[in-house]
C-alpha cells in the first residue's frame, strides 16, 4: 500500500497525490491574520488545519518551510483606529500579541517565517513598478490597478467568468478604472493616515499584492502549496495567482490551493458583519485550547463545522478520558496509522484510529498505549502532562474549595428537609462550574469535571 499524502487542489477541484517540487525543501504558505482585532475561533481553524497539515508534512519530508504572513497594514486596521481613536501601531500590536497567545494555547507549532507586509513596502513597490512596465497595470492620479483583462487565465482559480463578474459584486466601485474588474496594486494615502513614498507618490498597498511579494520573498515564484479559508479564493486569491504568474511570465504560481470550510454558528458564518463572533482566548478560557483544537479538528477541513457546545462539551470528556493514558513517551508512528491524514487530511478518520488505540490500550496493550500518546501528540494535542492538565481543570473552575463544601453543606439540608429540587438546582451548578458530586453512603465527595 503507497502511503503517499494525497490533497484536494481547489485549482483543478480534484484530489491530487501531493507531488512536491523539490522533495527535499517542501514550500508552503498561508495566509495569516489582518492584525485589527482579536481573532476568533474561524481563524482558528485555518491556523490549526494549516499547522496539522505542517505537522504531517514534516512526518513524511525532512524539510518544511511553513510561511504564515501578518498583514498590519489594511483599510479595516485604518478605520478601527479611527473609530476606538488609538494609533495603528497600538492597534496592530496588540492583536498581533493576542494572536500569538492564542497560537501558543492551541499548540500551533511556530512558522518557518512570519513575514509582516509593512516589512516589505519595497519589495510591494518594485512589483507594482514591473507590472506597469509589462502592461499589466496602469496608473491614474496616483491608484494602480491591475488590468484583469491582460491575463488570460483570470477566474480559473474561483471558476468565475469575467462577464460574471462585471455583474456580481464585491468589487470597488471607482471612475478611475478601465474597467470595473480591475483591483488596486497601490493607493493615495490620507495626509492621517500611513504611507509610504512612491513614484507614485503617498500611498499604501493593495492587500492582495502583499501576499504575493512576501510568498515569492521566502518561497520563491514557484511552490508548492498555497493555503487559507475558502473566503479567500475570491477575489484575494484569484488576484494573487494574476499578479504574481504576471510578473513572472509563468504558468504556475502555488502547484496546490488548499481551503478549509467555515465555522458556522446556528449555520450561519462565523463573521464580524454578523455579530456571532467567538473569540479564540474566550473559547480557550472557558474549556482549554486541547478542547478547541480538538474541536476544530473533528470535521474534515473542507466542510463547514458548526460551533456548539454540545460539540465542545464531547470534545471535552473524550480529552478528559484519553488523559487518564497519558504518559510522556512519543515513538515513532508507522505510516499505515497515520493512513487517514495522509488521505487529504482526514482528521475524523484519524480522530476514530486514536479511539482504537485507546480501546486497545485501556485492555493493558503497551504497545497500543505508546502509540495512542504519540498519535495524540501528532495532532497537536497533549501538550500539557498529566499535572498540568489537571491543575488548568482547577484554575478553569472559578469556584474556590470553600465554596463547594457550603454548596454542598446547603445541598444535604435541602435533602433532609425534602426540597429535592433545591438539591438538583445546587447539583447542577455546580456540574457547570466543573465540579462533579458523588453521594456515598453516609457522605458526599466531590471532583474536578
Amino acid at each position: 500500500m503507497s502511503h503517499n499524502l494525497k490533497i484536494t487542489n481547489s485549482l483543478t477541484r480534484q484530489k491530487e497525490i501531493f507531488k512536491p517540487i523539490n522533495p527535499k525543501a517542501i514550500t508552503m504558505y498561508a495566509c495569516g491574520p489582518t492584525v485589527y482585532d482579536n481573532p476568533h475561533v474561524g481563524n482558528a481553524r485555518t491556523l490549526i488545519v494549516f499547522d496539522t497539515l505542517f505537522r504531517v508534512l514534516k512526518k513524511i519530508y525532512a524539510k518544511v518551510s511553513y510561511v504564515r504572513n501578518i498583514t498590519d497594514i489594511d483599510d479595516k486596521i485604518i478605520e478601527e483606529s479611527k473609530n476606538k481613536k488609538k494609533s495603528i501601531s497600538k492597534i496592530t500590536e496588540d492583536v498581533t500579541k493576542v494572536f500569538h497567545e492564542n497560537c501558543k494555547s492551541l499548540n500551533c507549532l511556530l512558522p518557518t517565517k512570519e513575514p509582516k507586509a509593512t516589512d516589505h513596502i519595497d519589495e510591494m513597490i518594485k512589483m507594482t513598478e514591473s507590472l506597469i512596465k509589462k502592461n499589466f497595470a496602469y496608473e491614474v492620479k496616483g491608484h494602480v490597478y491591475f488590468s484583469v483583462s491582460s491575463f488570460k487565465d483570470y477566474g480559473k482559480l474561483s471558476n468565475k467568468d469575467l462577464d460574471e463578474l462585471k455583474t456580481g459584486s464585491r468589487i470597488e466601485v471607482s471612475k478611475l478604472k478601465k474597467d470595473p474588474i480591475d483591483f488596486v496594486l497601490w493607493k493615495p494615502s490620507d495626509i492621517n493616515d500611513p504611507g509610504w513614498d512612491s513614484p507614485w507618490g503617498r500611498g499604501r498597498p493593495g492587500w492582495h499584492l502583499e501576499c504575493s511579494v512576501m510568498s515569492e520573498k521566502y518561497l520563491g515564484k514557484h511552490f508548492d502549496i498555497h493555503g487559507g479559508g475558502l473566503d479567500l479564493i475570491f477575489p484575494h486569491h484569484e488576484n494573487e495567482i494574476a499578479q504574481s504568474c504576471s510578473n513572472n511570465s509563468s504558468e504556475r504560481f502555488s502547484n496546490y490551493w488548499v481551503h478549509n470550510g467555515f465555522v458556522t454558528i446556528n449555520k450561519e458564518k462565523m463573521s464580524k458583519s454578523l455579530g456571532n463572533i467567538i473569540s479564540i482566548s474566550e473559547a480557550v478560557n472557558k474549556y482549554s485550547g486541547q478542547v478547541v483544537r480538538l474541536a476544530l479538528l473533528s470535521a474534515h477541513y473542507s466542510q463547514p463545522l458548526d460551533w456548539n457546545d454540545r460539540l465542545l462539551e464531547d470534545q471535552k470528556s473524550t480529552i478528559e478520558k484519553w488523559y487518564q493514558l497519558y504518559e510522556d513517551s512519543n515513538v515513532e508512528i508507522p505510516l499505515d496509522i497515520i493512513d487517514a491524514l495522509l488521505d487529504d487530511l482526514n482528521t475524523p478518520g484519524f480522530i476514530a484510529k486514536i479511539h482504537e488505540l485507546y480501546n486497545s490500550a485501556n485492555k493493558g496493550d503497551d504497545k497500543s498505549k505508546k502509540l495512542f500518546n504519540s498519535a495524540c501528540k501528532l495532532i497537536g494535542l497533549f501538550d500539557l502532562n498529566k499535572n498540568e492538565w489537571e491543575s488548568l481543570k482547577k484554575t478553569n473552575t472559578d469556584i474556590s474549595e470553600e465554596l463547594i463544601l457550603k454548596k454542598i453543606a446547603a445541598r444535604s439540608s435541602a435533602k433532609q428537609n425534602g426540597d429535592f429540587k433545591l438539591a438538583d438546582q445546587i447539583r447542577d451548578e455546580l456540574l457547570n462550574k466543573g465540579i462533579i458530586i458523588e453521594d456515598q453512603k453516609d457522605k458526599t465527595t466531590w471532583k474536578y469535571k
